[in-house]
């Protein structure tokens, strides 16, 4: 073989470092995307822009890596949004439903990219899209306490709605949830981190807890309260040390206690005692009734049982109602149809399985594998209560999860211990 000549050699070198260079600039793109999700004051979002030009480039560059496993997902998202859009045509004004599937379709898409992106190289991608995630989260709840406790002139106006935080998001029902996973991630820091990491960890859960708190959103809470207990759950039985085991149970009894502590403190404050003894109850005046949240999920289950093409996204809440189902299994039946609900229900079920599956697998990606599973846990139980069909975090975290299960084992170099694996805690 003849070896070629110089200029050939430092053409090629040249190209090979092009090549780098370009893949570093679209990873941070990628980071960007992923830190600007939480700020969506109007839609579409800078994320929106961003993300549709991820979607094109990230291939390109060769930073994705399809499989059969995404290529399913991606099946099943197209069907899900093929049956919307079969359903659109049965609504009264269908340019509405069409718009609202073809975001789906688009927020599929994301899902699907972050997925294959993830695959091809699971920690070091999954770590620029949990990085981004966890800014895009401080951000939301610094600009959320400003705005609730009035730090800066006119941040009250700007971020509070109806006197709740709601952090540069648009509704306090969207920022509570949003800022879960990132609850979940400083508990499992604290859980697996070095003691003075463990230690700045443990104050910024705290603030996210004070974020979910002012959020005064019930469904936020649940979504919390969900997503610790499969956390919980699932690092008690993945451990590989009972010395894990044992920090665990000593970190849930203190932090109870600390939670308890922090509620009695700021229920000294006036305005938060009334609003959450007010947000504590079970229900309120507009979840009961016949035209409550509650009467409104009825109906939907009846009609849905009477129309198995749907009625077209967002119909029954301008036509048969007047609000949203707020229920999302339920909304996806009606917008589209019995294949689009069941294969959507299906899609939730299985990410759920696949995940808990992979989650108890020993590798260096467990850690964040858990996280991830608690928090999409805890987005789907809220799923049953809010309408989250259109959450920019949700798709995030199905990709997250589906590069992790489909990468498999073909992954296995050491990774940073307090962020990722367990029993070297």
């Amino acid at each position: 073989m003849i070896a070629g000549t110089p200029s050939q050699t430092l053409t090629r070198h040249t190209h090979a470092v092009s090549g780098l260079t370009v893949q570093s600039l679209v990873l941070g793109l990628m980071w960007l995307t992923l830190a600007t999700s939480s700020i969506v004051f109007a839609e579409p979002a800078p994320y929106d822009a961003l993300m549709l030009a991820m979607i094109v480039t990230v291939p390109l560059v060769g930073l994705s890596s399809p499989s059969t496993g995404i290529f399913l997902l991606l099946i099943a998202w197209l069907v899900i949004g093929a049956a919307g859009l079969v359903a659109s045509v049965r609504s009264e004004v269908m340019d509405i439903s069409v718009k609202h599937t073809f975001i789906t379709i688009y927020l599929s898409f994301s899902s699907v990219l972050i997925a294959a992106f993830v695959r091809k190289a699971p920690e070091k991608h999954a770590r620029v899209v949990i990085s981004g995630l966890m800014f895009a989260s401080l951000i939301a709840v610094v600009t959320g306490a400003a705005g609730y406790f009035d730090a800066v002139p006119g941040a009250q106006e700007l971020f509070t709605k109806f006197e709740r935080a709601r952090g540069t998001f648009k509704d306090p029902n969207v920022f509570g949830p949003f800022i879960v996973p990132a609850l979940v991630y400083y508990v499992h820091g604290m859980a697996t981190a070095p003691t003075t990491r463990a230690l700045v960890r443990s104050l910024l859960a705290g603030l996210f807890c004070l974020g979910l708190l002012i959020s005064f959103s019930r469904g936020a809470w649940f979504n919390a309260a969900v997503a610790l207990l499969v956390y919980s759950y699932v690092v008690f039985i993945a451990a590989h040390t009972n010395r894990l085991r044992f920090k665990l149970i000593l970190m849930a009894l203190f932090g109870t206690c600390f939670a308890l502590l922090g509620l009695a403190s700021v229920m000294q404050i006036e305005s938060i005692a009334n609003l959450v003894t007010e947000r504590f109850s079970l229900t309120l005046a507009y979840d009961t009734g016949p035209e409550g949240r509650f009467g409104g999920q009825l109906k939907a289950i009846d009609m849905l049982l009477s129309n198995p093409f749907g009625i077209g996204a967002l119909e029954f809440g301008r036509s048969y109602h007047g609000e949203d189902v707020h229920n999302v299994y339920l909304s996806m039946f009606l917008n589209s149809g019995w294949i689009g609900g069941f294969l959507y229900l299906g899609l939730v079920l299985t990410t759920l399985a696949a995940s808990f599956r992979h989650a108890l697998c020993p590798a260096p990606t467990q850690g964040i594998t858990i996280v991830m599973l608690a928090a999409f846990a805890g987005l789907a139980a809220e799923g049953m209560i809010v309408d989250t069909d259109h959450w920019r975090h949700f798709f995030v975290i199905t990709g997250v999860l589906w590069g992790l299960i489909t990468a498999g084992s073909n992954h296995r170099t050491p990774a940073d211990p307090s962020d990722y694996h367990y029993g070297k805690s």
